[in-house]
């Protein structure tokens, strides 16, 4: 099946309005549409994808009349792939492909970088579903697993990890474990009758997990080195590569089709062993509905740059602290705590962050009643966090991705008891890139309001 019949729309992520997609489209894509009832038919498909079009975050929208009645997209913070049927058949009609926000020439290297810098475990969440009609083509890419991978193979090397190995060797004594039966074979020589077959537990790395782990980090190093892999990514994670090799030269690589994952296993000898049958189920698992949360993706990356900030200006961050409430009695619908994904503090300051990813900063001049409602939500939370400031002078950040480094202020002053509200609307770039320029401009304006 070729990737124009597969594919039945692609889209980016936080997109407010999609192309129009009219019923010629949609006929040509495979889709039963009664000319006399579009809208009726057009109804039919929505409803009947329902389940799936909620998985991935997206809002379809039918508009329009009569023959002129089409259906528009609304993407949030979800990336993935979802595949649609046709609602009187059942039959598969394509995927529909939500893309991230990036300009690269491959869209997973700058997400790629930005997981590898924050030593993130987050991964794409799959359910059951039809196999995608576009197969591997749009399924998360395994260099994307295998650099995950290496991150968790450097921490376990970084430490020892030794085991008990029962291995059978010859002795000239007959203690321990003793093959008998062998020994029976061999002993009417007279040569022989002082080898003896025992079976002794060795303390050694050179065990039979680690040759396992190896055969993982072989499977690796080929994926990530060969053409499939950005150049990007791959110049980065070739001299990682190489480093590993060296650490692992004496280790034999065992073939396996799972890694058994034990109790008594370490945090970092688990956490290496869960990534690497990730690697091995990979090819074993079909292609299904996937999809990834970027607004996870973000909040990390925002906590990340002002995690950054705060160890060079001398302050301190606390990354999603909880404000627990204290009452007699819990309503069903009552929040227990509240909770910003950040606050900077230093001496007797506190700045509240709360980052979005939502698409505000890349519609500005567009006239939405959702864009509106959207800021209009987030203003409100970020200035509920400041309220736990017991300055006069108030600051929360708000967050959103943007094509470019922005920064907007905006004041809100109490009249009565002149009390200010100093909220700081903030665009960042998700690239790596951007980081060193942004914790620049974040210097500068918290020495402004004579933080630093």
């Amino acid at each position: 099946m070729s990737k124009s019949i597969a594919v039945f729309f692609e889209m980016p992520c936080l997109t407010e309005q999609s192309a129009q997609l009219n019923w010629v489209y949609m006929q040509k894509k495979g889709l039963k549409l009664d000319k006399r009832f579009i809208g009726q038919s057009l109804q039919k498909f929505v409803e009947y994808n329902t389940p799936l079009f909620k998985f991935i975050g997206i809002q379809p929208i039918i508009i329009g009349t009569d023959q002129n009645t089409s259906l528009i997209f609304r993407s949030n913070g979800y990336i993935g792939t979802i595949p649609l049927r046709e609602p009187e058949t059942g039959k598969q009609i394509g995927d529909f492909v939500v893309m991230p926000r990036f300009s690269g020439n491959d869209r997973f290297e700058d997400y790629i970088e930005i997981l590898d810098l924050l030593g993130s475990e987050i991964s794409p969440e799959i359910i059951d579903s039809l196999t995608l009609a576009s197969g591997k083509i749009f399924r998360p890419p395994l260099y994307l697993e295998a650099v995950k991978f290496i991150a968790s193979l450097e921490i376990l090397l970084s430490k020892p990890w030794s085991k008990f190995d029962n291995i059978e060797k010859k002795s000239n004594q007959p203690s321990g474990q003793i093959n008998w039966n062998k020994y029976f074979r061999s002993e009417y020589k007279v040569e022989s009758r002082l080898n003896f077959p025992v079976r002794k537990n060795i303390l050694s790395e050179l065990h039979s997990e680690y040759s396992e782990v190896r055969y993982v980090f072989d499977i690796c190093r080929s994926e990530l080195l060969s053409s499939n892999t950005p150049n990007r990514i791959k110049s980065i994670m070739k001299t990682r590569i190489n480093s590993i090799e060296e650490k692992l030269y004496f280790h034999k690589p065992k073939k396996t089709n799972n890694i058994l994952v034990r109790s008594s296993d370490s945090i970092d000898v688990k956490s290496c062993k869960e990534q690497a049958n990730k690697i091995l189920d990979f090819k074993l698992i079909s292609s299904t509905a996937w999809r990834v949360d970027f607004c996870d993706v973000f909040e990390k990356f925002v906590q990340y740059i002002f995690k950054e900030v705060a160890k060079e200006s001398g302050g301190k961050l606390f990354s999603n602290f909880k404000f627990h409430s204290k009452t007699s009695k819990y309503y069903s619908w009552e929040l227990k705590h509240v909770e910003p994904d950040a606050i900077y503090q230093k001496e007797n300051f506190l700045i509240f962050i709360d980052a979005k990813y939502k698409s505000n900063l890349y519609n500005k001049f567009v006239n939405s009643t959702i864009l509106k409602d959207d800021f209009r939500h987030d203003l409100h939370q970020i200035m509920s966090y400041s309220s736990f400031s017991k300055t006069e002078l108030k600051y929360g950040f708000l967050c959103y991705p943007s094509d470019q480094l922005e920064i907007k202020k905006i004041e809100y002053k109490n009249r009565i008891n002149e009390v200010v509200n100093m909220v700081f609307v903030l665009g960042f770039p998700l690239k790596k890139d951007n980081i060193n320029e942004a914790k620049q401009l974040l210097k500068r304006e918290l020495s402004k309001i004579q933080i630093i």
